[in-house]
């Protein structure tokens, strides 16, 4: 038996395959995109992901906290507050008191901070359609469908974490 065909045989008796494992593909495909469209923002504006990601929800709801933006981008607090201060430092994130909650801040983009998102939100726009450009309209209508509905669904399948928000 050579070695390929004894790897076909050795795949044939796994358990899960993982190429077919819909969870695995979705973090490839999540992974591979988010990894590409990252080369823009890195390059460009030094941003990293979580980076990219609390400029991109400031820049979407203005002001927001910790809590809120970990939450909305499914990253860890600690993440989420490495990010900012790292925004921070470079003046593109300032905290301001939270009136109707004293022991969190509230996070808002500087000028600089909302210039970068400016800049940067028609890229990451293009870099979207780009990706998308090979599916038709129509699929591209029914990835939306889908990709909202499993999202719906494995929100209700995925325990609250309490480190996470």
């Amino acid at each position: 038996m050579t070695q390929s065909s004894a790897a076909l045989r050795k795949q044939s008796e796994a358990l899960v395959v993982l190429e077919r494992f819909l969870p695995y593909r979705l973090n490839v495909l999540a992974s591979l995109t988010s990894n590409a469209l990252a080369q823009i923002y890195a390059e460009r504006f030094d941003l990293t992901i979580p980076g990219w990601r609390v400029v991109a929800t400031l820049g979407q709801y203005e002001f927001r906290t910790a809590r809120d933006i970990a939450t909305h981008a499914v990253m860890h607090k600690s993440t989420v507050s490495r990010a900012v201060a790292v925004l921070e430092g470079r003046g593109l994130v300032v905290r301001r008191p939270n009136t109707d909650d004293r022991r969190e801040e509230l996070l808002e983009l500087t000028p600089e901070g909302r210039a970068i998102y400016e800049a940067l939100a028609p890229e990451a726009l293009s870099f979207e359609d780009r990706l998308l450009s090979v599916l038709s309209r129509d699929e591209q209508s029914l990835l939306w469908a889908l990709v909202d509905k499993l999202g719906r669904h494995a929100r209700s399948l995925a325990p609250e974490e309490e480190g996470r928000s």
